[in-house]
Parts: structure tokens; C-alpha cells; sequence
């Protein structure tokens, strides 16, 4: 930013009044969505008279939109997340997830590596996904279930179950997840969401056309948890490299939360493939960073271990998380 702090202050001034003149009128909100606009606003301060550092940032940050080539989103992601209407008849066919950003074939398997922050410290991460061929009714949808292990320094730091299923639009919408977590071996939490209990909505993970400049949607609604994650498309066209290949015309999807304003979690699809990399921008603490180190199917065998494994961890979510878990049909 300091490429900017030679603006001249007539410039400034005259950014103030465009501003002020442009400030958008408030926007009605539908009684259904009410809960979650009182809790974005809850999230943002007050509106107050413009000091001469925040003067020097608006003018800052007109003068970068203004040069934002055509592949890549205005650096200001502020707007308000949308919920795409959910229709549970609009499911047809829900466990074929063939999305080119996002495909979720069963026995499909990645692992990512690279660092992240925690509390300063610099740990070294890895994540491996599977998507199993276990399935679980949530909201009337039949959604497939993915099995996730995450590791910090080697030792294992969480493992999850999270459900996915894709409407006939191509939409691949996110039902909740039932993560636990660990600290030297020990189970210590599990932050559980389901969609249609307590509150908890289904989102949209990825649509079958992305676009720059569509609106940020919501991921899923998990208020019980304080879950409000979002995205919206970033970056489209790009290169990327990875340890498994190099891939072309690649989208770039900012995800961020309401808990975590101006904190952006960049993440890197490849047609065909799926999440390639993970990257960040603005305030995000982690500076999690992470590459596709592998990307197979697997073998009959692997395929049954984790299917053995994600059972076993839905069975400890029932004794665990009776309330919102204890509420779900099993995986079958």
C-alpha cells in the first residue's frame, strides 16, 4: 500500500464525496434470512465519519480496483453472503457429483502438504481426502459422505466425515460434516452441523459455472457452531503447478466466514480434478498454504478401510454429539 501514500489530499476529498455518493440504500431482508443478517451485521462496526487514514485507504483501494485485470475479482469482497434456494426435490440424481470444478467419485483420493501458522509457530500439513462409498439421507437428499484426516507436525490433529450431494442444476451443495478433534491422541471436541437441525442450512460448495463477479453464496449455515463459511470466484484462467502435474485455466475460489472478516482462504480447481491448492489473503492468521501431492483412486482394499474407518467415526458421533448428530439416519 505504500505506493499510494503520495495521493494528493484534493484527491482524497474528492474520493470521500464519490464515495459518500455511491453508499448503496439498505437492502430489505426476508424474514427467513433475518438471523443470519443479524449476525453479519453483528460482525460489522457502526458506520462512522471517515478519518484521514481510512480516507487514504478508500482512495487506495479505488485506484487498485481500477487495475484489477479481467481474470481476477476487485480486492474488496465485503458484500453480504446470498443462501441459494434449496429445493430437496431438485435432487434427481444427488450421488452422481460429475461437476468439472468438483468431482466426487467414490473411491477418488487426495493429500495436500505444506505449512501453516499456529500461534506463531510454523507447523507442517497435511490433509488427505476420500470420497467413500457410504451415502447418508440429510434434509430428504441422499448425500455422499467424504472421509478426511488432518495432520499437524505428523500427529493427527482431526478426522472428519462431511456430505455432499449435487442438484440437477450441477450445484454441488454441502450438508454438514461431523469433525473431531485431537490433541496428543486424545479426543478433545467435535463442532458437529447437519442441515435441518438446529438451525443449520445446506450451501453451495461449487456451481457448474463459476463466474467473476457473482455474488458470494454461503457454504452451509452452522450457528450452533458459529459456521457461516462463504465463497466466491477470485481468480479464473490461471496456471497453477503441483507436485502432480501442471494444470491450465485454473479457478481460484476466496473463501472466508462471517467470524473471520477481511481473512480470505484462496482455493485452486482444476477441471477434472478437483482442489489443487490452497492459498491466503488479507488478515488470515494461518498463512496456510498447501499443495496436491497426490491425487489416485483407490484400490478395492483402500477403498474398504476407509469405508470400516468412517463407520467407526460416525458410530463415536452417535455417543458423542447426541443432540445434533443422535438426530441423523446412519450412513449406508
Amino acid at each position: 500500500m505504500k505506493r499510494f501514500q503520495m495521493i494528493l489530499p484534493a484527491v482524497m476529498a474528492l474520493i470521500m464525496v464519490v464515495v459518500s455518493a455511491c453508499a448503496p440504500a439498505a437492502t430489505p431482508v426476508a424474514p427467513a434470512e433475518a438471523a443470519v443478517t443479524q449476525v453479519a451485521e453483528a460482525t460489522s462496526a457502526p458506520a462512522t465519519e471517515a478519518t484521514a487514514d481510512e480516507t487514504e485507504a478508500t482512495a487506495a483501494s479505488a485506484t487498485e480496483a481500477a487495475s484489477v485485470p479481467a481474470t481476477e475479482a476487485a480486492s474488496d469482497q465485503a458484500a453480504e453472503p446470498q443462501f441459494q434456494d434449496f429445493d430437496p426435490k431438485n435432487f434427481t440424481n444427488p450421488t452422481v457429483i460429475d461437476n468439472q470444478w468438483a468431482p466426487m467419485k467414490p473411491g477418488t483420493y487426495w493429500a495436500y502438504e505444506g505449512t501453516a501458522l499456529d500461534e506463531g509457530n510454523t507447523v507442517d500439513r497435511r490433509i488427505e481426502f476420500s470420497v467413500t462409498d457410504l451415502t447418508k439421507e440429510i434434509e430428504g437428499v441422499r448425500t455422499v459422505a467424504a472421509w478426511i484426516e488432518d495432520y499437524n507436525n505428523g500427529e493427527l490433529a482431526e478426522k472428519e466425515i462431511a456430505f455432499y450431494a449435487q442438484d440437477n442444476d450441477g450445484n454441488v451443495w454441502y450438508f454438514g460434516e461431523h469433525p473431531e478433534d485431537y490433541v496428543d491422541g486424545e479426543f478433545v471436541d467435535a463442532p458437529t452441523w447437519i442441515a435441518g437441525i438446529a438451525d443449520a442450512k445446506p450451501g453451495i460448495k461449487m456451481q457448474p459455472d463459476p463466474q467473476l463477479g457473482a455474488p458470494s453464496l454461503f457454504q452451509g449455515w452452522g450457528p450452533g457452531v458459529d459456521w457461516s463459511d462463504y465463497g466466491q470466484v477470485d481468480q479464473v484462467g490461471q496456471k497453477t503447478c503441483v507436485p502432480v502435474d501442471c494444470y491450465q485455466d485454473v479457478l481460484v475460489i476466496a473463501e472466508s466466514s462471517l467470524a473471520e472478516a477481511g481473512a480470505y482462504q484462496l482455493k485452486y480447481y482444476a477441471r477434472g480434478v478437483g482442489n489443487i491448492q490452497v492459498g491466503w489473503k488479507g488478515t488470515d492468521e494461518t498463512h496456510e498454504e498447501l499443495k496436491m501431492v497426490e491425487y489416485k483412486q483407490l484400490s478395492p482394499d483402500e477403498l474398504a478401510d476407509i469405508h470400516k474407518q468412517a463407520l467407526e467415526l460416525e458410530q463415536h458421533a452417535y455417543e458423542v454429539n447426541k443432540d445434533i448428530y443422535g438426530e441423523t439416519t446412519p450412513m449406508q
